[in-house]
């Protein structure tokens, strides 16, 4: 067994210089792992502030829209401006847009509206299709990477004079073989990232639309 062989022979026991950390694994990665690097780096602050600015807007009283219904049936339009004024998201601002047309034709409310939430999506969805890229392009490099290690890898073979040794062979290969698990990973993230802030946007879409079917529905209620 190979615990009683290092008992006996402590000499085969792997010793900790042979170990390679992760940062010895991203050095013999060569010149490709700085990119993928600078990807995981622009993946992760998207993911953090995409998700910042996500939460805020998704932040929305319950009662919210029960008081503006009231105070717009009273007829109390600059009490209800001042009540979306005071909440910074989306649907606020939807609603005090269609607050302040309120009197206009109710076409003019919504399209009013649909303006506004129009710059809100453009809002929540900004650098999303960096991340996206980011997603695709850090296996890509990683691909060339592994490409161009694998060259240098077969020019020092082809420079070695005599019999190659195996070690010489496995460590090229597995040193390019390093920027494609690295470019993998980083794209991995950054995919599914992606993925979950799209699905955080589009909730966050379908309050503001049933929000403002809802304002609609209420300029339509009889007075």
């Amino acid at each position: 067994m190979l615990f009683a062989q290092i008992v006996t022979n402590p000499s085969s026991a792997p010793s900790t210089s042979d170990a390679l950390s992760v940062i010895d694994l991203a050095v013999k990665g060569g010149f490709m792992m700085i990119p993928i690097f600078i990807c995981s780096l622009i993946a992760i602050y998207i993911f953090v502030e995409r998700v910042l600015t996500i939460n805020k807007a998704n932040q929305s009283p319950d009662a919210f829209m029960g008081r503006i219904k009231e105070m717009v049936l009273k007829g109390d339009i600059n009490g209800a401006k001042l009540l979306c004024s005071q909440f910074d998201n989306p649907i606020a601002r939807m609603i005090e847009k269609g607050v302040s047309r309120i009197g206009s034709p109710l076409k003019t409310i919504e399209a009013s509206i649909e303006n506004v939430a129009k710059i809100e999506l453009f809002k929540l969805e900004k650098n999303l299709s960096i991340l996206a890229t980011v997603s695709g392009a850090a296996p890509m490099m990683g691909f060339l990477g592994t490409v161009i290690g694998m060259v240098e890898a077969f020019i020092a073979i082809a420079q070695e004079e005599g019999s190659v040794s195996p070690k010489l062979l496995s460590s090229g290969i597995y040193t390019a073989m390093i920027t494609t698990v690295a470019g993998l990973v980083v794209g991995i993230i950054a995919y599914l990232a992606y993925n979950y802030l799209v699905t955080r946007v589009s909730k966050v879409v379908h309050k503001m639309e049933y929000s403002s079917i809802e304002f609609i529905d209420l300029l339509q209620e009889p007075r």
